[in-house]
């Protein structure tokens, strides 16, 4: 059976100087260590037979795909399905013990963990960032694709090809800026899952990273 990988990249260091969620809020780019990153993960790819590369829509997916399609002279396409969650809480900071989670305005949002109540619903991002995939697995069919995300959308997409529960400890995530969660598939048939962190591993409860 043909064997086609799926690669999906969390984006690199974004620059967020004032330390908040800053979710889809437009505008939010790399970093200079996120540019280092994203050009670390190209030469990573650099001997790989990837014929197809696609992002979120967000500046600092765009900026995180390019140089990887700029190695392999490939046109870089996008996808809203790689989107970043929804979230009530962008544009605040919610660390706990500094910001929004002490104001009891903000304590109705957070009624339903499992859901989430405060976003949108980890079952609808695992189906869109499925649909994603697939899309990117039937494009370098018999080859390798790169789809560049977010890390709650593909940690979420993992639990759920994993048979997981949806709500977990997001301190727990093993989700690594410009980190490299790979779809093995078999013809159409998922048959692994691997995870690889090209630039070393990062704290997944650090608020802008």
């Amino acid at each position: 059976m043909t064997r086609t990988v799926v690669h999906l990249l969390r984006h690199g260091e974004v620059h967020n100087p004032t330390g908040i969620l800053y979710g889809r809020i437009p505008g939010f780019k790399l970093s200079e260590r996120g540019q280092k990153q994203a050009l670390t993960v190209a030469e990573h790819l650099a001997d790989h037979d990837i014929v197809h590369v696609v992002a979120s829509p967000l500046d600092r997916a765009q900026q995180t795909a390019s140089p990887i399609a700029d190695s392999h002279r490939l046109e870089l396409a996008t996808d809203e399905r790689l989107i970043e969650a929804d979230n009530q809480f962008e544009g605040l900071k919610v660390a706990v013990g500094d910001g929004a989670l002490r104001s009891p305005q903000h304590w109705p949002k957070l009624v339903n963990p499992f859901r989430p109540s405060w976003g949108e619903p980890y079952i609808e991002i695992a189906h869109r960032m499925m649909g994603a995939a697939q899309k990117a697995r039937a494009a370098a069919e018999g080859h390798e694709a790169v789809c560049v995300s977010h890390q709650l959308p593909i940690w979420t997409l993992r639990r759920f090809l994993e048979g997981k529960r949806m709500w977990h400890d997001p301190r727990r995530r093993e989700c690594s800026l410009a980190s490299l969660t790979s779809l093995i598939f078999e013809g159409e048939q998922l048959v692994r899952i691997a995870y690889s962190e090209p630039v070393g591993a990062t704290d997944p409860r650090v608020t802008g990273a």
